[in-house]
């Protein structure tokens, strides 16, 4: 009996290191099925670390069953007040339950550390519920850290009109004396991208040089977007030829770079260099490659090039955003025929992109009949968007058809469709 003790314990060691690795590099079905086997052979009782591990391969591919199992098992053992198998609780019912669900378990635990506080506001944000996430941050009864503040910048740069919040919620981060890490520059920058504030990009920027914070290009890659988006052209260029290595996303964001504000033959020119580097470029590269054409007079047949480069030469499928650069590229060269046919002969869904795209083409060509045809879609897509029923009003008026110009009026009433004030806004540059 001396000698079978250790030899399970051995075992059991053995097989938790293996399952953190399954868990590790995402491996989750497998993980999953060595925990059965875990379970069936060995004679000593799993620890709380191989309940979390569990508890994360749950949530990655959605087995709740398991985990509700799971958590009975913990609850009757005694291991629920662990803080790592609490919070993989709280977070496999917030991905594969309910909101409600986590919460309800969130206020059942009875000692709550930070780890377990963060669960919970995680959920919120990913949800998109940050007003629940900020509630419960002036709720905590502990010190949060890094990872509470990053899920809450995270989720306000998600949000509509939460970039400022982001970066205000970041200052309150450096008040209580926490230095960002990656994760919290990558959520600042992707608000900065959303605003183009770019005082807060070169201060992000100079943080991460003078704290080589950026070992995978992550935060780089973002800062060339970033300063594409504010019309630096020359900093995204030379950042980017600064990176040790470029990546299809560093190689994506200075073509997006340039395709943004119509320098379409440098963006083509940095895509044929990408290509002479051997780097694969994916659905995204496209992408910009498209929307460089159709920001560009006279590049539509470029555009059809590419697009057919695109599937024949790297297998990449066209998605609707791909074939909406298309049918852009070719109204606003007056090839309507041809961009409705594009849209006829979509094999994924057309979107109001690809229709506001020829709809508004065939105002400054002309053409009533394909506007009519572009209208009646974008009705049934998005029939609370006053920018549709407006500009088919305004083509009946100009060609005297006034009482068609009424009634698009009277079904925006009839609707409840309101055109909405304008607005704008502006960022101070001290």
């Amino acid at each position: 009996m001396g000698s079978y003790q250790p030899s399970n314990f051995q075992r059991l060691l053995s097989l938790t290191k293996l399952l953190t690795s399954d868990v590790n590099q995402g491996r989750h079905d497998k993980a999953l099925a060595l925990f059965h086997h875990m379970q069936a052979s060995l004679a000593l009782p799993l620890d709380a670390h191989v309940f979390s591990l569990v508890l994360k391969s749950c949530s990655a591919i959605h087995r709740p069953q398991l985990g509700i199992s799971i958590h009975a098992h913990v609850a009757k053992s005694s291991i629920l007040p662990n803080p790592f198998v609490a919070s993989a609780l709280v977070d496999m019912y917030g991905k594969c339950v309910s909101l409600s669900a986590a919460r309800n378990l969130f206020d059942e635990i009875p000692q709550r550390n930070v780890v377990v506080w963060n669960a919970m506001i995680s959920v919120y944000t990913r949800n998109g519920n940050v007003s629940d996430a900020l509630g419960l941050f002036e709720a905590m009864d502990v010190e949060p850290d890094v990872s509470t503040f990053n899920s809450i910048i995270a989720g306000l740069a998600g949000s509509d009109d939460g970039s400022f919040k982001a970066v205000e919620f970041y200052r309150k981060m450096r008040a209580w004396g926490w230095k960002p890490d990656l994760i919290t520059l990558l959520a600042l920058l992707r608000a900065c991208v959303g605003v183009a504030a770019l005082r807060f990009i070169r201060e992000i920027h100079g943080y991460d040089v003078r704290n080589e914070i950026d070992f995978h290009s992550q935060v780089s890659s973002l800062l060339v977007e970033a300063y594409g988006r504010c019309g630096c052209l020359a900093n995204a260029h030379n950042l980017f030829h600064c990176m040790k290595k470029k990546d299809v996303v560093a190689w994506s964001s200075l073509i997006s770079a340039y395709a943004l504000h119509g320098e379409a033959r440098a963006a083509l020119d940095v895509f044929r260099k990408m290509e002479l580097a051997k780097v694969e470029p994916d659905e995204i590269t496209f992408l910009a490659v498209l929307k460089a054409c159709s920001h560009a007079e006279g590049l539509a047949d470029e555009a059809l090039h590419y697009f057919s480069r695109m599937r024949k030469d790297y297998g990449v499928q066209a998605n609707s955003d791909h074939y909406s650069c298309i049918v852009d590229v070719l109204s606003r060269t007056g090839r309507l025929n041809e961009a409705y046919e594009v849209i006829r002969q979509m094999p994924v869904k057309v979107t109001a992109k690809a229709w506001g795209a020829l709809l508004s083409a065939c105002r400054t060509y002309g053409n009533m009949e394909l506007a009519e045809i572009a209208g009646k879609a974008l009705s049934e897509i998005e029939p609370g968007n006053p920018a549709n029923y407006l500009l088919l009003a305004r083509m009946y008026s100009s060609l005297g058809r006034h009482e068609e110009a009424q009634r698009m009026r009277r079904e925006m009433k009839e609707k409840g469709v309101k055109a909405p004030s304008g607005t704008s806004w502006v960022v101070y540059q001290d």
